[in-house]
């Protein structure tokens, strides 16, 4: 039932469907577990010690064979966050290290939902103000949610203001996104929408093809261009383009 999201955070196949099923038995045998999985009890016999090292199952002995019983759910939280305590020690020596040989001017691409929330920390690192070109809600995708609302509120913390000019259908088709994203916000004429988009911020400029409104898929594709410059030339080409939109009442 939860072996998705049990995978997603770190457990195995064979580990998630373990555990869930001792969740469910309460306390079982090897054999028990197989019945229940339908895993193989060679691939059980596998599995039991990595389970056990994780602290997520014990080990209960019997007089004719062992049973194994799961911990409570709790512990799958510790998991987490022992990891990301790991990873926050850490951390300061990687940025060090990626700072050091990251290049000032650098095209690079990223592609579908994992590349456009590397877009989202991108705008975070910067912390600066967006501006956007043919925008289309594409933060308000159902797969993004989750990564959205703390985008945004990481956002909020580092004062990031947004200056949207919107493809045209998205006062009809999405008007939600409007109270979300709040003013300043203009709109293209309706024979300017594209399925492309342009978003500046910082030292960047980023090109989407393949958007379509409140939708990111994989294939969408996002290039991204890091030179102050050019960044400052796109600002200078926003303003243009906003001062010949009409104003929004």
């Amino acid at each position: 039932m939860y072996r998705e999201i049990l995978e997603e955070i770190g457990l195995s196949p064979n580990e998630a469907k373990i555990y869930e099923a001792l969740l469910v038995l309460n306390m079982a045998s090897v054999p028990e577990i197989a019945a229940q999985t339908s895993v193989h009890k060679r691939n059980i016999y596998d599995t039991i010690p990595r389970l056990l090292r994780k602290g997520l199952i014990y080990q209960i002995a019997d007089i004719k064979e062992n049973k194994y019983a799961p911990v409570e759910p709790q512990k799958l939280s510790d998991l987490i966050w022992e990891k990301d305590a790991k990873l926050k020690n850490i951390l300061p020596a990687l940025q060090k290290q990626f700072k050091k040989n990251t290049n000032k001017e650098v095209v690079y691409i990223y592609r579908g939902v994992e590349g456009f929330k590397n877009y989202l920390r991108d705008i975070l690192k910067t912390g600066e103000d967006v501006y956007f070109i043919g925008a289309k809600g594409g933060w308000f995708d159902k797969n993004l949610q989750v990564f959205i609302q703390h985008f945004l509120k990481e956002a909020k913390k580092k004062k990031i203001k947004y200056h949207h000019i919107f493809d045209a259908e998205i006062k009809k088709i999405a008007p939600e996104i409007l109270k979300t994203v709040g003013k300043p916000y203009k709109f293209l004429p309706p024979q300017y929408s594209t399925t492309g988009a342009i978003d500046i911020f910082g030292d960047k400029i980023v090109t989407f093809s393949s958007l379509t409104l409140k939708d990111i898929t994989d294939d969408v594709t996002l290039v991204v261009i890091t030179n102050r410059e050019l960044a400052d030339c796109y600002r200078t080409w926003f303003k243009f383009i906003w001062d010949h939109c009409p104003e929004v009442r």
